[in-house]
């Protein structure tokens, strides 16, 4: 049975992500900043007789919790087939180049970008242990700097420096790091999972979370045939997906 860890895995679209993985036979690891709302979740998927999943409690601005998280799961399995760094954060208001604060954008980046180096890095040995790992970073088309130089785009005036920006920084991350993993099993990708209707954007957005994890989900479970080091965005690009960086 592969073995999937995904962080923000407690609800949204991660939550759901959960579902899909867990339907499609994967023991899932549900990766919660609050171990009582993950005991919840897992509470719901197991009354869906969802069973192979249980809550690593990991907070990924915090180095010391992102390293007993990974002990936590090593205590349980040495192989870890699929990563997912679902945790985000949005950066709060005001998002404008002018009035944004320093401390609205370490915010973001500490969540969005650092805790992302943090999480990967920690867990890269059980990966590296898979014969087929899969590294998913949930991305955003608004990270996409082409997209936002584009009148054209549909969400070219949905400017926002510090979350725009912090994804940006994500998608050369993981360019970079599929880079480095370019002669291995690794597939490594950034996703977008489209504007999804969840609490992250009081629910302005118009996507389901079942269209926005299966999304996710596709590029978690890629064969070997599969893409590396490329950005996906079907609400942007519904015929082949991949969209610009």
């Amino acid at each position: 049975m592969k073995k999937a860890f995904i962080t923000g895995a407690n609800k949204g679209i991660g939550f759901e992500t959960a579902r899909q993985l867990l339907q499609k036979g994967y023991y899932v690891y549900l990766g919660s900043r609050s171990f009582e709302n993950g005991q919840k979740a897992l509470e719901r998927l197991k009354s869906e007789g969802l069973t192979n999943a249980e809550v690593i409690p990991i907070d990924v601005t915090d180095e010391d919790s992102v390293k007993n998280a990974r002990l936590e799961v090593g205590k349980k399995s040495e192989i870890l087939d699929v990563l997912i760094n679902n945790a985000g954060i949005s950066g709060g208001m005001p998002q404008t180049a002018l009035k944004a604060s320093i401390d609205q954008f370490k915010a973001a980046y500490e969540v969005n970008v650092y805790g992302v180096v943090r999480v990967t890095q920690a867990f890269m040995d059980l990966l590296q242990n898979s014969h087929e790992p899969r590294i998913v970073n949930v991305s955003s088309s608004q990270g996409s700097l082409t997209l936002h130089t584009d009148p054209n785009y549909k969400y070219y005036t949905f400017k926002g420096a510090v979350y725009l920006s912090s994804k940006a920084a994500l998608n050369m991350y993981t360019i970079n790091l599929a880079y480095e993993l370019r002669d291995t099993n690794f597939k490594v990708n950034a996703v977008s999972p489209g504007f999804t209707k969840t609490d992250f954007n009081n629910n302005r957005g118009i996507g389901t979370v079942e269209d926005a994890a299966k999304r996710i989900v596709k590029f978690a479970v890629i064969d070997q045939d599969g893409p590396t080091g490329k950005f996906f965005c079907e609400e942007t690009n519904p015929e082949t997906g991949e969209i610009p960086w």
